[in-house]
């Protein structure tokens, strides 16, 4: 495993290093628009940096109604090396601490590999729902309590 650093970068805008860990798929397949360099993206998002500084990974939190939507995406030559697994800990973990219900993942028509997506979604935990979303239920929290 590397030294993975999370980096907030909200608010977000597109650039070059969300392009290129796309590696040519189009944004609007993830909801994303067709953003141009320096437009500003919605929900929360944090940077993956490797040990030499790289962008390797994004994850992003679209928060609404008690429930989050989450993206990560990981550039296709840092898949495998764990990185995904490290995004979604994060996003969990952000969830979280707001006190959320559930996140989710919808894996797109177009996706170019949606079994395999779907697969890794539900080894981590999700499990689909009659929408077609993959579902997890987060852990309750406690708030301290009032003094």
């Amino acid at each position: 495993m590397d030294a993975w650093e999370w980096i907030p970068e909200t608010p977000a805008s597109w650039d070059e290093r969300k392009a290129a860990v796309l590696a040519g798929l189009s944004p609007a397949l993830f909801g994303l628009g067709h953003p141009g360099v320096g437009d500003p993206l919605g929900d929360e998002w944090w940077r993956v940096q490797d040990g030499s500084g790289e962008t390797v990974a994004y994850g992003r939190l679209d928060e609404s109604w008690g429930d989050a939507e989450i993206l990560v995406l990981v550039r296709p030559d840092a898949q495998r090396s764990g990185v995904g697994s490290f995004v979604l800990s994060r996003l969990e973990l952000e969830a979280a601490r707001r006190g959320l219900n559930y996140i989710y993942n919808v894996v797109p028509d177009g996706h170019p590999d949606p079994e395999q997506v779907t697969g890794w979604l539900a080894a981590h935990g999700f499990v689909r729902n009659d929408v077609g979303e993959l579902r997890k239920q987060l852990p309750l929290t406690t708030a301290p309590a009032s003094r």
